[in-house]
């Protein structure tokens, strides 16, 4: 049994591309967890979609033995859509290791990460990593971690994770510089679930934390919050492969596999206890995610809902970000109204519930959440702008706005404040940190949701770096532009856009539909319309058949008759004809931006 003082439980966060998961790879070679024949780069990233698209999505955790000590790693993401993952995780440690790039220096997603560290009580020790590049300056980003965040960063390491350089110092720092977990070993069961996920094989599989007591296998164990009780069947620890053991000691991570059915009883952050000796309180457990961005997803084929339903439930069991409930449209029959944290945090899920789960959905366009306040008192969330009460109905509608915080090196300063200042926004606070600007700004979240990052990233040529949260309520004068092909309303292309923008939108979405939409054997109109009024329209031209082809001289009124049929003809297949829209022309209508 190790000694709670030879114990370290710590997470490495730093912002995207700055090496984290490179670094815990270097740890787990120097700590031989891994034979050299198996090692692979990003060993923690076990996903597809982490490997294609070189992120980390979801945190994985390693124990890991050096000298005398146990290690547990967590290694978190770096994107703002995984900000939950990442706050979750560091309730599971007591230390962080904030990892900087040598070339590009604080972003500002290391600012955000830094401040949940700080709010999980943790010591954090920062490590300058790529020290090998040519455009490396270490000594600046000492000075830039120490101006703008205020670490002592006198005997930080210089790393190059990639290299190995450096990496022994790292160990040592985690040993003497990182506190050991607290915790009292004879103490009743607490425990702390931290995640959880389905394995096919397994079950569902769950990852907990012991903050007091022993977890032992074969002891009926009770989850607090819904008091369900299970007997623990596997108990082990990752390093990385799946490893079992007897019991999981105080201060420990590891994962439990105890037979749960149901997919609602694993809630995120609950309390996990001896049924026969509970601990006298619960741990106080995670506030729950904010989803920012909502979305309808519906199975092409109808016949898939059940499908579509059961991998939700198992996805949102492995991401306590994503929320769903159920959801039901006139045009596309029944699906899910799904809230994310972000549009790439949609992208991921809707890329997994293809691949994992062989699924073809339709998506709606992403909203944000406004609230409306109605003459008769009452007050709504509307997540969806096809859901809007009647016009007259309604005395204001409040939208949500965002504080965002935006790096950048001051050559491009100019441009993206005019881009803020486009999309509505407000400077709260501008500095300098070197030659680099921060500058801060409250913006509405409807206006940044779609393209904003890609706008400022092409802007800034990738150099600026981009974070948000949830700053209030305001109320604004909003109105829903509604789209009609060929006379008919479709719901899912209906938006919600500040009056001032309304119509530059609703005729950049008319020509948009223009190209996307295919040509017919009669003419349709787009329109974009606000209420009874037409603020936009395109004209899709009609197929022209030629019907007098087959006609070799003769009489002229034989010619006259084939176009007087041919209009006939046209004419009733204008009043029952229906326009096909093709599934990609509901999301490529909605990117603006890029004219």
């Amino acid at each position: 049994m190790t000694e709670l003082s030879h114990i370290r439980n710590f997470s490495i966060v730093a912002h995207i591309d700055h090496g984290k998961s490179t670094l815990a790879d270097r740890l787990i070679q120097k700590c031989g967890a891994v034979s050299d024949r198996e090692m692979k780069a990003q060993i923690l990233d076990n996903m597809d979609i982490e490997r294609e698209r070189g992120i980390t999505i979801k945190a994985q955790t390693v124990r890991l033995k050096y000298k005398d000590y146990i290690l547990n790693l967590i290694d978190t993401p770096g994107h703002v859509d995984f900000g939950y993952e990442v706050s979750r995780s560091l309730h599971a440690c007591e230390g962080s290791l904030l990892v900087v790039d040598a070339t590009q220096g604080v972003e500002a997603q290391t600012l955000a990460n830094v401040y949940k560290a700080l709010d999980a009580n943790h010591e954090i020790v920062p490590v300058i990593n790529k020290i090998d590049l040519p455009a490396a300056d270490p000594d600046r980003v000492k000075n830039q971690i120490e101006d703008v965040i205020g670490l002592d960063c006198e005997n930080c390491p210089l790393i190059s994770a990639k290299t190995g350089i450096g990496t022994d110092e790292v160990l040592d720092v985690i040993v003497n510089r990182l506190p050991a977990p607290q915790g009292d070993p004879k103490a009743p069961l607490k425990a702390m679930l931290v995640d959880s996920w389905y394995d096919a094989y397994l079950g569902i599989v769950v990852l907990v934390r012991v903050v007091d007591g022993v977890l032992k296998k074969n002891e009926q164990i009770q989850f607090m919050s819904t008091g369900a009780t299970y007997k623990v069947e596997r108990l082990g620890y990752f390093t990385p492969k799946m490893q079992d053991t007897n019991e999981i000691q105080t201060g420990e991570l590891g994962f439990v596999i105890c037979g749960v059915k149901t997919i609602g009883e694993t809630k995120v952050g609950d309390t996990i206890t001896d049924e026969k000796m509970p601990c006298a309180e619960a741990l106080p457990g995670f506030k729950p995610s904010q989803s920012v961005v909502f979305c309808s997803m519906f199975p092409v084929d109808m016949s898939d809902y059940e499908t579509l339903k059961e991998a939700i439930e198992k996805l949102q069991l492995n991401d306590a970000s994503f929320q769903f409930t159920p959801d039901k449209s006139m045009a596309l029959g029944q699906g899910f109204r799904c809230g994310f944290l972000g549009l790439l945090h949609m992208e991921i899920i809707q890329e997994r519930l293809n691949r994992e789960f062989n699924l073809d959905l339709i998506t709606t366009a992403p909203s944000v959440a406004y609230k409306v306040y109605k003459t008769n008192g009452t007050e709504l969330v509307m997540h969806n702008p096809a859901d809007m009460p009647d016009v007259t109905t309604i005395r204001k509608i409040e939208e949500p706005w965002v504080k965002a915080t935006i790096l950048t090196p001051d050559d491009y300063l100019g441009s993206i404040l005019q881009l803020c200042t486009e999309r509505r926004g407000e400077q709260l606070d501008l500095t300098y940190v070197g030659n680099r600007a921060m500058a801060v700004y409250r913006l509405p979240l409807n206006e940044i949701v779609f393209d904003f990052y890609d706008r400022l990233k092409s802007i800034s040529r990738g150099y600026a770096s981009f974070d948000y949260e949830v700053d209030e309520y305001r109320e604004s004068d909003l109105v829903r532009v509604n789209i009609l092909v060929h006379g008919e309303q479709v719901d899912a292309l209906a938006f919600l856009v500040h009056r001032s923008q309304a119509e530059r939108r609703g005729r950049q979405i008319c020509a948009r539909l223009k190209d996307l939409i295919p040509r017919h054997q009669f003419k349709i109109p787009i329109q974009a319309s606000i209420g009874g009024k037409i603020i936009a329209r395109e004209d899709i031209s009609a197929y022209r058949k030629d019907v007098t082809a087959k006609c070799y001289g003769g009489d002229i009124t034989r010619k006259r008759k084939l176009l007087e049929k041919q209009k006939e003809g046209k004419k009733r297949m204008r009043q029952f004809g229906q326009v096909e829209i093709p599934q990609n022309a509901f999301i490529q209508a909605l990117k603006i931006g890029d004219e």
